[in-house]
């Protein structure tokens, strides 16, 4: 039985039961929805009949989220992304959302109930080793399912994008212990002669990312001006230059006279070692390279790393906290946020207050020392 006119849709009753609504869409096509609820399906019509008279396309109802997500790997990932980005979006589809009740739900019928139920079941699945899925992991499967889904809002493929209408899951607690400043003596007393010695004091010096100092180039660096621009980073993994993470990651630093003497002695190191390879030297201007001229594997340099601190008796470190270790030294000594930020290249303040906010023993002791100074001063004038 029809219950409305042609020109504005109908509704007719099937013969299973079931109503059925009929519209044409703004594509020029019928469509149809289904439905057992008379006021529902109505309710569903008139939104449908709205988006025809705006000109929005119908989405689609069969199309899964796997579908889309393998739409949105091929059409928006690979093309535009650099490979270790490519990499770890296409793990956690395959890994996390594909596979997941959420992969074969209808991309327009998602809920944020849905969403949300899938991410608590994300959170007390078990990964490697048995152990539950870190926050870390969770909140990356989140941020990369709303990414994928705003690119779905923007295809016309959803009319919202549900993961936006969750709070994200809590952030991970991470507790930094860097080097403090006496260990980075010792450490750096211990590999004096080591081959890798300039790296590392430069990690320190410097702050800069692992990708960044393994991409420098000796057209990279001014030692007599005293500076290193930042203009690549080697891809984790694979040998391959690209660009810096952000604009601002793009700078220029300048080098201390640790840094610079580092660097000059590993000139010279370099140039004997290019001597003892002779035609197996690949030349290509790298500052830190293998006795044959190559960049370094990155697993290689942090492997090396971790056996340096073992042999001195040094606490564990990833060679990441070594810019952990510039960032809080320059904060105990009392440098502004906003110049550690800009040494860094973070993208912006925030980024710096948010990895930076802890205090350590040595900041606290200032600020309990600067207070003592003005409590001294009120006492005196009274």
């Amino acid at each position: 039985m029809t219950r409305r006119g042609a020109g504005e849709g109908s509704i007719r009753t099937r013969p299973d039961g079931r109503l059925e609504a009929r519209y044409t869409g703004s594509d020029g096509r019928r469509h149809y929805i289904m439905g057992r609820d008379h006021k529902n399906l109505q309710a569903k019509l008139r939104d449908a009949l709205r988006d025809a008279a705006q000109g929005i396309q119908p989405v689609s109802q069969q199309l899964t989220l796997a579908a889309w997500l393998e739409t949105w790997l091929a059409t928006s990932v690979r093309p535009r992304l650099r490979p270790r980005t490519i990499e770890s979006y296409e793990m956690v589809v395959k890994l996390y959302l594909a596979p997941a009740p959420l992969g074969r739900t209808p991309v327009a019928k998602l809920t944020p109930a849905a969403v949300q139920a899938a991410l608590t079941a994300l959170a007390a699945r078990s990964g490697p080793g048995g152990r539950h899925l870190s926050p870390t992991t969770v909140r990356y499967v989140y941020s990369v399912l709303r990414i994928a889904l705003g690119r779905a809002l923007k295809a016309g493929v959803v009319h919202r994008n549900v993961a936006t209408l969750l709070d994200p899951p809590r952030k991970a607690t991470v507790e930094r212990h860097p080097l403090t400043a006496d260990q980075i003596g010792t450490f750096l007393g211990s590999v004096d002669g080591d081959r890798q010695r300039a790296l590392y004091v430069a990690a320190i010096g410097l702050g800069m990312r692992q990708g960044e100092l393994l991409a420098l180039r000796w057209s990279d660096i001014d030692l007599e001006a005293g500076t290193v621009s930042i203009r690549h980073t080697l891809q984790r993994g694979t040998r391959t230059l690209a660009a810096p993470k952000t604009e601002r990651a793009r700078r220029t630093l300048r080098l201390g006279v640790e840094v610079s003497t580092a660097l000059r002695d590993h000139r010279r190191r370099q140039l004997e070692e290019r001597i003892a390879a002779a035609k197996r030297w690949k030349d290509e201007d790298y500052v830190f390279t293998t006795p044959a001229g190559r960049p370094l594997d990155t697993k290689h340099v942090t492997a090396d790393f971790q056996v340096a601190l073992a042999a001195v008796g040094l606490p564990h470190q990833r060679f990441h906290d070594l810019r952990h270790a510039c960032a809080t030294q320059l904060i105990e000594q009392g440098e502004e946020l906003a110049v550690v930020s800009k040494i860094l290249g973070h993208s912006d303040l925030g980024t710096t207050a948010d990895v930076y906010a802890h205090l350590t023993p040595a900041m606290a002791q200032r600020v309990a020392d600067r207070m003592d100074g003005v409590l001294r001063r009120r006492s005196a004038g009274a």
